[in-house]
């Protein structure tokens, strides 16, 4: 391989200093300090453009993509896999054995609340609400492996020990604390794929590892499957679900403190692929990683139009899965199903969310700026399910509402998009922070994780959960201005997500048409990518549509 670069005894000299500055913290001097500002690619690239052999570079994409993105899909199928094995536990038992239904018999007949239920769902949220500000910041500050594997093994044993709650108060504190370690996960990977990857190629490597809510869908749905066929033991079968979950969160764990901080120090590249790897990332002007927190960057972050845009976008596409993960069997069930059919019917909605993620990533990697269009088309379907859903016939065995159930899967692209979208348009290590954290806050307090479980009321059941369904509808497009004596819907409007997706096109269009009369230096243009400039303080980034 010929690489137009520094010396190699320059290059080893400068990888040595990086690794003495991270074993010895104390000896920070001046120097190091400001070094410490920059970006680690500083470290061992120059500041002018280095030529690189491309037969090399895939390979070492080949590399990056091998070791990153299988841990990553397994991580964040754990999260998924976490948080609606609720759904699976209420049908073995859960619900009665922690108290999480209310009986009322002052009415006739007798009605049943499941409030408890919808609460212990929000609970995760709120601690997840909580943790993901100062725990995105703490990774992005310390050592990335060291911080996932500690607090994943946190997490595993926090799983673990639901199988020890014996009332719904107990219930309610450890879904907070699983929700606050958990949000480590996402917005972690989040800030890897923007640090190892190019603006074309993130769409699609994000869209591998959030394929995983799509693919332990069907997992879930297949364990929970062999969970039921449990029939004597001393645990409650919820219980074993909790402690499989948790012992396999505490194995990753230990495989999380093997992830290097950067590309600059992957210790699975050569010292020649780790230059490839940092170079190819210049042109996109994004940056790698630097472990200083910047005031500025974070006022920037949050004055930014666009990332308000896509936090909104995220609060509303997201309505879908507040109910469906914590809910998605139970509801299933009121359609004349057994527990076990049930589960069963959860395996055609994963598969949606499952191909359709990678689809969309798919496409959005080979054709250019198709990433809002595809965003808008597959917010349809949803609209369409949620419509099938509610104002079809609930008889014993209907397939309509189950149809309708399956093509609300297509929420699992719109809301991959909006993670694509958010990380490849903001630069700066720390404002990619705060914008991961953006995004998934909205996840969490938009209408869908705290607020959509609160829409699943069993007194609604006969009126086949209005709330639920109307609140979707109104997030993703149709608004409800009457409702006839026969039920039917009078008007619909514009779709939220659709407007705002359209405002971000509009904005990032001309931001890069005013960019693009500015003079170009290519030696300035160079010299800036590994600076630690925002989005908005690099004249020579460009914005993705």
């Amino acid at each position: 391989m010929k690489l137009n670069t520094m010396n190699m005894e320059e290059q080893h000299q400068k990888e040595e200093n990086l690794a003495s500055h991270r074993l010895h913290p104390d000896r920070d001097d001046q120097s190091s300090s400001r070094s410490f500002e920059k970006d680690e690619a500083a470290a061992i690239v120059p500041e002018y453009a280095v030529n690189v052999d491309k037969a090399v570079e895939r390979r070492v994409l080949r590399k990056i993509d091998l070791f990153l993105i299988p841990p990553m899909w397994i991580g964040y199928g754990l999260v998924y896999y976490d948080k609606a094995i609720l759904g699976g536990a209420v049908l073995f038992g859960m619900t009665k054995d922690l108290q999480l239904s209310v009986v009322d018999r002052s009415t006739t007949p007798p009605t049943t609340s499941t409030q408890r239920l919808s609460w212990a769902t929000s609970m995760f949220y709120f601690g997840m609400l909580a943790g993901l500000y100062p725990l995105t910041f703490l990774l992005q500050r310390f050592n990335i492996g060291r911080v996932l594997g500690v607090v994943v093994i946190v997490w595993g044993l926090i799983a673990m020990l639901t199988a020890t709650v014996t009332s719904w108060q107990g219930l309610f504190a450890q879904r907070f604390f699983l929700g606050f370690v958990e949000s480590i996960i996402p917005t972690g990977f989040m800030c890897i794929v923007s640090g190892y990857y190019t603006q074309e190629e993130q769409a699609l490597r994000q869209s591998w590892w959030f394929s995983s809510t799509g693919g332990w869908t069907i997992i879930g749905g297949a364990l929970n499957y062999g969970f039921a066929q449990i029939q004597g033991g001393s645990l409650k079968r919820w219980q074993y679900i909790y402690l499989l979950a948790g012992a396999l969160t505490v194995l990753f764990g230990c495989i999380c403190f093997a992830i290097p901080n950067s590309a600059v120090s992957a210790w699975f590249l050569s010292s020649q692929e780790r230059v490839v790897a940092v170079e190819r990332l210049r042109k996109g002007q994004t940056g790698v990683r630097c472990q200083m927190l910047k005031r500025s960057q974070l006022r920037e972050a949050a004055l930014d139009v666009k990332i308000w845009l896509v936090a909104f976008m995220m609060a509303a596409a997201y309505t879908v899965n507040g109910a469906v993960s914590g809910f998605g069997p139970l509801i299933v069930s009121t359609f004349g199903y057994t527990t076990l059919e049930s589960i069963l019917l959860q395996f055609p909605l994963g598969g949606v969310v499952f191909i359709f993620i990678l689809v969309t990533g798919y496409l959005s990697s080979r054709i250019p700026n198709i990433r809002i269009i595809l965003l808008i088309l597959c917010c349809l379907p949803v609209i369409a399910g949620c419509a099938m859903i509610w104002r079809s016939s609930w008889y014993h065995r209907a397939p309509t509402p189950v149809a309708g159930y399956t093509i609300i899967g297509f929420f699992g692209p719109v809301v991959s998009l909006i993670i694509s979208l958010g990380m490849a348009n903001v630069a700066g290590a720390t404002k990619k922070s705060a914008t991961a954290a953006a995004i998934f806050a909205a996840y969490c307090v938009g209408n869908r994780q705290i607020v959509g479980p609160q829409l699943i009321k069993t007194p609604t059941l006969k009126r086949h959960y209005p709330e639920l369904w109307l609140g979707l509808i109104i997030w993703y497009g149709l608004r409800f201005s009457g409702i006839s004596k026969r039920g039917g819907l009078i008007a619909c409007s514009y779709c939220i997500v659709i407007v705002l997706a359209i405002t971000l096109y509009v904005l990032l269009w001309r931001e890069n048409k005013k960019r693009g009369t500015l003079p170009m230096d290519e030696a300035e243009r160079d010299s800036f990518a590994f600076k630690d400039l925002t989005d908005k303080e690099n004249p020579y980034f460009r914005y993705v549509l």
